[in-house]
């Protein structure tokens, strides 16, 4: 058993961003983690909205595509938590809103562990 206290951070990338059609997270480095997980809180929901989460990697934090882990599709009401795994250097996520017209409130949190 190691006594090596393994590093982490806990970024808060949106504070309350209104989620009109999609909306993409700023990139996030992430190089030095070997875990991450998404957290979002809907600070404003809606019963019957419904959005779709689809984490995006990228090598250079400039050019994306889809990380190969399906699409989250939830209720925009509480918690929804997301689990990554290989990811690379770069992290985003994007929010798409598939259903709904009431205004949606967010907050994003991205977690990482050594």
């Amino acid at each position: 058993m190691s006594n090596v206290m393994r590093q982490s951070q806990s970024a808060v990338l949106e504070r309350g961003v209104t989620l009109e059609q999609t909306h993409e997270t700023e990139p996030f480095e992430v190089a030095w983690a070997t875990e991450a997980r998404w957290w979002i809180t809907f600070l404003k929901g809606s019963p019957s909205g419904r959005v779709r989460f689809q984490v995006q990697i990228s090598p250079d934090g400039i050019n994306w595509v889809d990380h190969e882990s399906e699409p989250v599709e939830a209720t925009t009401e509480g918690y929804v938590t997301i689990p990554v795994e290989r990811f690379g250097f770069w992290l985003r996520l994007r929010t798409t809103r598939v259903s709904g017209d009431d205004e949606l409130l967010l907050r994003i949190y991205l977690q990482l562990k050594e």
